[in-house]
């Protein structure tokens, strides 16, 4: 295949026996007879790597950047070229967990300080220690998820998906950049539900999912605190996607990111959706009645395959039924709204 088509740089790397930019580089090895061993093979790949790369083709986005800016100076030698396979299993280990936590992290902090309303804390599922606890799951989790799409993502920067690099190679241009986004989402979103589903399944159910729906008044940090393998079903049509259907890297990378915001938006607290989204979009007032009345609404963007398969519920938030109206009639009632119940909850669940 030629440098235009879907095959990563370092695959194609390893195909090249001969051509202009080995021989080139083979030609500045002559002028420079000092050099030799695994020093000459590692700046013939990096040399001819950057060549190729100002052509205009690329792999994956991130361990470009990684490997051009911190990982080929200062962090792998020379003898380590960056087409190598273990190379690249153990940078994207690192890279995985290093960006899965910052986006958790990160943008679960912006959600919790700036988005969270901190009054749902008095409501009486609401556990002690919760925030800290919810952290603490999704932390361990995280580095045990990323074994697995560390893989998937290895057969990514291979050349195995159908993810390209340039506009000019989707089927469709420009529009084909449209319906991908469109296609991504629905794809997701169905197999999202029916794996989630599929969760809850009375065999299944204490085994994987049982450890998120401890959070039943969740906040932005309960997003990405669930069992491994929980984790890894839910994430998994994400990377299933690249694989069967045409998708550019830059759209696939900034989908992630998206993906990863949406997960902590329906977990933020934040009830209010228009009025005429309110029966199309599943947001965080619907994901709230999952997390609390179990069997309804498990779709991640759409209520389209809950109303499909019989497990739509309209939020309770919406109909003045939800967790701050109880925590509000609590307080109306002059009952103390949150611990001993909520305390209560944490043991038994534990």
């Amino acid at each position: 295949m030629s440098f235009g088509g879907c095959l990563s740089v370092r695959t194609q790397l390893n195909c090249m026996t001969s051509g202009n930019l080995l021989q080139t580089n083979e030609a500045h090895m002559v002028q420079q007879p000092e050099l030799r061993g695994p020093v000459q093979v590692g700046i013939i790949v990096s040399s001819s790597y950057r060549l190729i790369f100002n052509r205009g083709c690329t792999m994956d986005l991130v361990l470009d950047v990684a490997d051009s800016y911190v990982l080929t100076p200062y962090v792998y030698p020379a003898s380590w070229p960056e087409d190598g396979a273990l190379r690249q299993i153990l940078s994207l280990l690192v890279l995985t967990n290093l960006g899965a936590a910052i986006l958790y992290l990160g943008l679960g902090a912006i959600s919790y300080f700036f988005v969270f309303d901190h009054s749902l804390m008095k409501h009486p599922h609401f556990l002690e220690n919760q925030v800290r606890r919810e952290i603490k799951y999704a932390m361990t989790s995280l580095p045990v998820i990323s074994i697995p799409t560390v893989a998937l993502f290895f057969a990514e920067v291979r050349g195995y998906s159908r993810l390209y690099d340039n506009v000019d190679q989707s089927p469709l241009g420009w529009s084909g950049l449209f319906l991908s986004m469109i296609s991504f989402l629905f794809f997701t979103d169905m197999c999202i539900y029916w794996i989630h589903r599929f969760l809850h399944h009375k065999l299944i159910y204490k085994l994987f999912h049982k450890p998120h729906h401890v959070w039943k008044i969740p906040t932005p940090f309960a997003s990405h605190a669930f069992h491994p393998v929980d984790g890894f079903m839910q994430g998994l049509p994400y990377h299933i996607y690249p694989f069967l259907f045409p998708l550019h890297k830059v759209l696939y990378l900034l989908l992630y990111v998206f993906v990863n915001i949406w997960t902590i938006s329906i977990h933020d607290g934040d009830y209010r959706v228009p009025g005429f989204l309110a029966g199309a979009v599943n947001g965080s007032a619907h994901h709230t009645d999952h997390h609390l009345f179990f069997d309804y609404n498990y779709g991640q963007y759409f209520t389209l395959w809950d109303r499909l398969g019989g497990s739509y519920r309209h939020p309770s938030a919406l109909m003045g039924k939800g967790p701050m109206d109880l925590i509000r009639k609590l307080q109306g009632e002059g009952k103390r709204a949150g611990g001993g119940e909520g305390h209560h909850l944490a043991a038994k669940e534990e």
